[in-house]
């Protein structure tokens, strides 16, 4: 038989399903997969459900339907001061993981360079890889993870097509600062690179933090696509919803990789969205409040706990150094052994590096409800001694 594409041939079964998998098999506490265990706010799913009864369930515009493009446009203006154009510089996506394949696959030709952070969410790797890009990596380094400027600028050349930039950052919690924002920005106006923004944790940022847009910065507008994720703005993980903002010019070569993927997404879902965008401030700064409490009763109780936890500004996660409590397993066994002998799972922080990680770090989510995580610190109290002895 003539073999699959290399890209995915030899590639392992993602590692939040292997976890996930071993969560069920011994009944754990699943602190591994970032989504959350309540059902989203009922006024966006009532919307759901009104729209799926009254209006027309068949394809919609590849472009997504006029009244989300129009609320992501607003969102943009009323957060962020950006001026968009609904009809031409909003595309709805399946989720921001395609919105990522999409904004690849459009730019990237065989041979580009792409600059990428480490840690990195998974689906960045392949995806540039099946593109034909040559990964950059830069390296972030615990526990502020701050960007090294020079590490940085040499990753970048004359073959840099693009920058893959995540803030928030998963999985380190990292909000990049105007300073290091800046400074990317240089980068990318003197290489002539385009930027590729995964913010779909925009509106998870704790104690005093800000989100910045890239795209916001000047001479940034026209080289940035912005993506944004329903579902973590809505803790709707399942409705795999997603937006892309750029200019018409680098938005146009996304939106056919888009067609050819998933071409759109389910109409109903996507009002539903539209009218969420445009809930009050307080939907917004509440949730961020509610998952700044539950970030501190985590963080609280792995530390009490012998976890040396790293600073959170945002995200769903917390990174933890396991140095002194992993009796010298490795992230990986370390992972597997909570999940079968305390009943906790949590997810091994090298499977976001490429080529040598360190092996100390595991990363745990907190949007869980209170009980669940009540649950998982009483069983790491009462099991973890028994199972470093």
């Amino acid at each position: 038989m003539k073999p699959a594409a290399a890209v995915f041939a030899n590639m392992s079964t993602t590692i939040f399903e292997v976890m996930s998998r071993l969560s069920v098999e011994h009944n754990a506490v699943n602190l591994g997969q970032g989504y959350p265990d309540g059902n989203g706010p009922d006024d966006v799913r009532e919307q759901a459900q009104i729209a799926l009864a009254d209006r027309p369930n068949q394809y919609p515009s590849m472009w997504g339907v006029p009244e989300l493009r129009q609320a992501v446009a607003a969102h943009g203006k009323r957060f962020y001061g950006l001026d968009i154009d609904p009809m031409n510089e909003v595309l709805v996506t399946s989720g921001a993981t395609e919105a990522l394949a999409s904004c690849l696959l459009g730019l990237i030709e065989p041979g580009d360079e792409v600059v990428m952070i480490e840690p990195l969410y998974d689906s960045y790797l392949p995806i540039v890889r099946l593109a034909g890009g040559i990964p950059k990596l830069v390296r972030l380094t615990p526990p502020d993870w701050s960007l090294p400027f020079d590490a940085l600028e040499k990753a970048f050349s004359a073959k840099t097509k693009l920058m893959i930039l995540n803030s928030p950052m998963n999985p380190t919690g990292k909000v990049f600062t105007p300073e290091e924002l800046k400074f990317i920005a240089g980068l990318l106006e003197r290489f002539d690179a385009y930027a590729v923004c995964d913010e779909v944790y925009e509106h998870l940022v704790y104690d005093n933090h800000k989100h910045i847009p890239l795209m916001t910065l000047p001479g940034m507008r026209e080289r940035c696509l912005r993506i944004g994720s329903a579902g973590k703005t809505f803790s709707l993980t399942g409705w795999k919803i997603g937006y892309i903002t750029g200019a018409p010019g680098v938005l146009q070569p996304v939106a056919k990789a888009h067609q050819f993927l998933t071409f759109t997404s389910a109409p109903n879902l996507q009002r539903a969205v539209a009218y969420g965008l445009q809930k009050d401030d307080s939907y917004f700064k509440g949730l961020a409040a509610e998952l700044s409490t539950k970030r501190d009763k985590l963080s609280q109780g792995l530390r009490q706990n012998g976890f040396d936890v790293m600073p959170t500004a945002g995200t769903y996660f917390i990174c933890t150094d396991i140095s002194g409590i992993s009796g010298g397993l490795n992230d990986v066994e370390f992972c597997q052994k909570l999940t079968r002998e305390v009943g906790v799972t949590a997810i091994p922080a090298s499977v976001f590096y490429e080529g040598a990680p360190p092996t100390n770090y595991v990363r745990f989510a907190f949007c869980k409800d209170v009980p669940m995580l009540d649950e998982a610190l009483q069983r790491i109290a009462a099991k973890l001694p028994k199972m470093r002895a």
